[in-house]
């Protein structure tokens, strides 16, 4: 990895593109604003706005499966790199399951307590239903594509992925073919999501339009939830682990990454800060092997932040519309959530469509309330970014705990301050992700 840190430091000057992500979630706000603005004041005329929200959501199911796909034929294609590693990789792998799995289920749980979106009573999605429009409306929806289905994209996915393994060096050339294909698949999305605030006003103000002050009363809630959640599982969960296998205090921890959590909550996603965590956990104590190892494949694994918001998203669409999941349908969707969250990748809109994909799989009705998270999905993102990012610092100290690859002399006298980390050898990379390879191609955090 030390060789990926040099390349990334001699090539980052040039990197410029952080103010369009700026752009955009300033139109996104705005939008969201002046969306619940026309549904204020203007009831009819916001729920006449709803087929902009539709369209939008119609785009990011076109791009379901190819993403699913993409990244679950990449993802097992970085778990067997990463368990040739030996005894290192397939310990991350194990705890970044259990990780995954607990914080899901975390989501599941806040969900049933607060309840969010209970009363809104959203109209379903159909997609067979003839909505009341003018034929130039119908017209533009029916140029978009419609979806496939999820689940067996998903099982193909994964015989594709066990199948190229299988093949050895024979199947290198494809899969290094289909990880171009997820770059296509990626920039199509990308663009995609420049339509966000169009989707996200269209939405809600219909759903503004239509339920009143009560629609922004349950985003906010949502939000809210997210963030405490967020926060309680960083410092309770993630912060006990720490303290009891490592001794080390997840407060002083933070406090050591506090450059990093600057920028990521400035580009809301933690990709920007990859080869900082790099050098940073190297520079704790933690052996080279073991950063090597543990921080790219937890940036494609360990996304404990985007389990959470996975599933209290769900559940705040499932009671928008009325149709609240029962707990055989919470497991289920579970289930499908561990598998497909390896596929929510630090692009702009991927979170989302593997949010759209559960709910398609599960109760394709659901799909309508999915336009109120679009606009509510940005303010999230932060949180997201933030938990990911310290899931997968904290990991990498676990796994070097446990493998016996850590310095506690060198962790004490860094998290004390007496041996600082010396900015001068980040400052020519700072803020560029370190170069893509095949066990490490998702990094970062929708």
């Amino acid at each position: 990895m030390a060789s990926q840190r040099g390349e990334s430091l001699d090539t980052a000057p040039r990197r410029k593109g952080l103010d369009k992500s700026h752009y955009l979630y300033i139109a996104v706000i705005a939008a969201v604003i002046l969306g619940a603005l026309v549904g204020l004041l203007f009831p009819e005329v916001g729920k006449s706005l709803k087929p902009l929200g539709d369209g939008f959501i119609k785009l990011i199911k076109m791009m379901i499966a190819p993403v699913i796909f993409c990244t679950i034929v990449l993802g097992i294609g970085s778990i067997a790199k990463a368990a040739t590693v030996g005894k290192v990789g397939g310990l991350a792998l194990g705890y970044f399951v259990i990780m995954s799995t607990f914080a899901l289920a975390i989501g599941l749980v806040v969900g049933n307590l607060i309840h969010p979106g209970e009363g809104l009573k959203l109209t379903p999605y159909d997609p067979n239903k003839k909505a009341a429009t003018d034929s130039t409306v119908d017209f533009l929806l029916g140029i978009i594509p419609g979806d496939i289905p999820v689940l067996p994209t998903l099982l193909a996915a994964i015989l594709v992925g066990f199948a190229l393994q299988k093949m050895g060096p024979q199947g290198a050339p494809i899969l290094k073919a289909i990880g171009h294909g997820q770059a296509l698949v990626f920039r199509i999305l990308i663009m995609i999501m420049w339509l966000a605030p169009v989707g996200a006003f269209g939405a809600i103000a219909a759903v503004v339009g239509a339920t009143g002050v009560q629609a922004i009363v349950s985003m906010f809630t949502l939000m809210i939830a997210f963030y405490i959640t967020c926060a309680l599982f960083i410092v309770v969960i993630l912060g006990g682990l720490l303290q009891v296998v490592s001794g080390v205090n997840i407060f002083k921890l933070m406090k050591y990454l506090a450059r990093e959590y600057l920028l990521i909550f400035s580009t809301s996603s933690s990709e920007a800060a990859l080869p900082r965590l790099i050098a940073k956990m190297e520079h704790l104590g933690v052996s080279k092997p073991v950063v090597g190892v543990t921080v790219p494949t937890g940036y494609s694994f360990n996304l404990d932040g985007t389990a959470i918001y996975l599933t209290m998203a769900s559940l705040f669409v499932a009671n928008a519309m009325g149709t609240p999941l029962d707990l055989g349908a919470q497991i289920s969707l579970l289930v499908f959530m561990i598998i497909a969250s390896k596929g929510a990748a630090g692009v702009t809109g991927a979170g989302l469509a593997t949010l759209a994909a559960g709910l398609q799989a599960h109760k394709p009705e659901l799909l309508g309330g999915v336009g109120m998270i679009v606009g509510i999905d940005r303010f999230m993102s932060e949180a997201r970014a933030l938990t990911n990012f310290t899931g997968n610092a904290v990991a990498t100290i676990l796994i070097g705990t446990w493998v016996k690859e850590i310095d506690g002399g060198q962790v004490g006298r860094v998290l004390s301050g007496a041996e600082p980390f010396d900015e001068r050898t980040m400052i020519a990379g700072h803020g560029e992700a370190a170069p893509k390879e095949e066990g490490a191609r998702t990094v970062a955090n929708a």
